[in-house]
């Protein structure tokens, strides 16, 4: 995966996280503006870091985030890594 899709995935998530918001509240909100979105996928998106500018700035605008600072990215992805190794998936 691109390191920019890991970043913007990351500082949407650490929005997210910091404001308490899941993805199923994320589809209300969204709805209020007219955005029509589902769980899944919503889900999808924020997990392949492969979203427009739209979507990420109406995501930022539902949730109130009214700033971002471009110096301060790097220490807010940590509120959302990933854990640095594969799952072992269950058959």
């Amino acid at each position: 995966m691109n390191n920019w899709n890991i970043k913007v995935k990351r500082l949407l998530k650490s929005e997210l996280i910091k404001r308490g918001i899941t993805n199923a509240h994320l589809v209300l909100l969204l709805k209020e503006i007219d955005v029509h979105e589902t769980k899944a996928s919503i889900d999808s998106k924020i997990s392949r870091g492969t979203f427009s500018a739209c979507f990420f700035l109406q995501c930022l605008y539902v949730i109130g985030c009214n700033r971002i600072e471009v110096e301060e990215i790097e220490s807010q992805l940590a509120i959302a890594a990933e854990p640095e190794f594969e799952y072992k998936k269950i058959k």
